[in-house]
């Protein structure tokens, strides 16, 4: 049989350097050859995107190979994604201006008839039993919170931190606010945490932290995340869910907002759930307050001053729920210019959604049959690899698309692409360009390509990515009838 991948050491011959090395830092790993077998490991999964492991790997050999370096207890995601993160940080020392750090939580959930050796994640609702008892059941699975690194115009440089956990027993939230205050609890003993963590081993890893601005959705409304920024000279910009005290601590930020007039108006454009696409008119408000710590954390933590935004959708939308968002920010805001530009950043926060979808639905992680969290933990960190080159590959194209297209692409995969795909039909783009190659990479995954069709997305990136590879071993075979004899 023929190998899908040929060794990774020897990845480069021909002058095409595949787009994994730079992604490995093989010295990460306390054996040389562990190096290697990742080197390895990360191409065949990036060639084969959502394949499984025996169908990337295509032999026993291989496929046992990376059985054993999944399992093996000196590896875990922190060593497969370190050549990642010294990745990120060149590309976010070479790019200029603010940068955001868009940061998220997501679950993965397995089928498994014995869950212990995986965990749990949540207890959800499974309806009522004949009685009309309410039925509770756990899922079986693990956890990942990811901090993606995006420029202001939405071009993924990379994954800064990745925490993976999963839980031996799932503790329900309402039942504990019954026994204890949780504003009472310290940080340090609470999930939530890993807004800190992750914030704080971002910075570390990128350094100039004036140029960074966390973003989170209201999960993130952590007084001590505040006060962190603030402590490593960083920004921050959240949605607020907590109407916190402020002023003197006799109101709250909402009385506040109340007697603030409207400053400006923006128009945005919305997609409903089917994809319709329809704008919106946003009436603007923001005012600079004196926010106050959780009563239970007043002697730990100070008083800040910060701006709130407030975003509000004017009409009732039909299809959908209206646009209703409350933003705090250290950042000031003096006019409605500034308010805007916030506004678009919050917005950008969609990115890492689409990140944790590509994981998902492209990568196929919940299919994984992986039997532990620590073998997951690895697969999942070896997948965030590959979602953010697709998720690159795709913004890439809308935001630099007169690049050079060696910039994404190696000579061999451009010469195909012009034997593949003809130069017309590729919605009038400048030939030669980036923009141009992609477009054809995304025909060969089935884009249309039709003057109204919008830039390609994530599904035909990375479809037409795996039917690339593909076409480019049997060009290697028919080229070298030899192969494989």
């Amino acid at each position: 049989m023929v190998s899908r991948t040929p060794d990774f050491a020897s990845a480069d011959a021909g002058g095409d350097e595949h787009w994994t090395r730079r992604e490995v830092d093989p010295g990460a790993f306390g054996d040389a050859r562990l190096g290697r077998r990742f080197g390895e490991l990360l191409r065949q999964l990036g060639d084969g995107v959502g394949a499984s492991i025996p169908l990337a790997c295509q032999d026993w050999a291989n496929t046992k190979a990376a059985y054993r370096f999944l399992s093996n207890a000196r590896v875990d995601e922190a060593d497969i994604l370190s050549g990642h993160f010294a990745a990120t940080r060149d590309r976010f020392a070479a790019s200029a201006g603010t940068i955001l750090l868009l940061q998220d939580t997501t679950e993965f959930v397995f089928q498994r008839a014995s869950p212990h050796a995986i965990g749990i994640t949540k207890s959800i609702n499974s309806g009522r039993d004949k009685r009309g008892r309410l039925r509770h059941h756990t899922l079986c699975g693990i956890l990942m919170h990811t901090s993606l690194v995006v420029t202001v115009d939405g071009l993924p440089l990379g994954l800064s931190a990745v925490k993976v956990w999963t839980r031996a027993k799932f503790k329900g939230t309402a039942a504990l606010k019954k026994k204890i205050n949780p504003t009472r609890v310290p940080i340090e003993k609470k999930e939530s945490v890993r807004w800190l963590d992750n914030l704080r081993q971002s910075i570390e890893r990128l350094g100039d932290p004036a140029r960074c601005v966390h973003i989170g959705d209201r999960e993130s409304d952590i007084y001590e995340l505040y006060c962190l920024s603030q402590e490593l000279g960083t920004h921050f910009l959240v949605r607020t869910c907590v109407d916190r005290l402020a002023g003197d601590g006799g109101h709250t930020i909402s009385a506040e907002l109340a007697e603030t007039k409207v400053k400006g108006l923006h128009r945005v454009e919305v997609r409903d759930d089917k994809g319709e696409v329809s704008r919106a008119k946003l009436e603007i408000r923001y005012r600079r307050v004196n926010v106050l710590p959780p009563i239970g954390k007043q002697k730990r933590y100070p008083a800040l001053k910060l701006t709130v935004l407030y975003a509000t959708e004017r009409g009732a939308p039909k299809n959908r729920k209206p646009i209703d968002w409350k933003l705090l920010t250290d950042l000031p805001v003096r006019k409605s210019a500034e308010a805007i530009e916030k506004i678009n950043w919050y917005a950008m926060r969609w990115k890492i959604e689409v990140f944790h979808k590509i994981i998902k639905s492209g990568c196929k992680a919940e299919e994984s049959r992986l039997r532990t969290a620590d073998r997951l933990a690895n697969l999942m960190a070896l997948f965030c690899i590959l979602s953010w080159r697709i998720l690159w590959l795709t913004m890439l194209n809308r935001t630099k698309p007169n690049a050079s297209p060696t910039t994404a692409l190696t000579p061999t995969e451009i010469a195909l692409l012009d034997k593949l795909i003809c130069d017309t039909g590729n919605r009038k783009c400048a030939v030669g360009t980036l923009t141009f190659y992609l477009t054809k990479l995304a025909r060969v995954g089935g884009y249309l390509a039709r003057s109204r069709d919008p830039p390609p997305g994530i599904i035909v990136i990375w479809r037409g990515l795996t039917r690339l590879t593909d076409i480019q071993l049997g060009a290697e075979i028919a080229s070298n009838p030899l192969v494989g004899n």
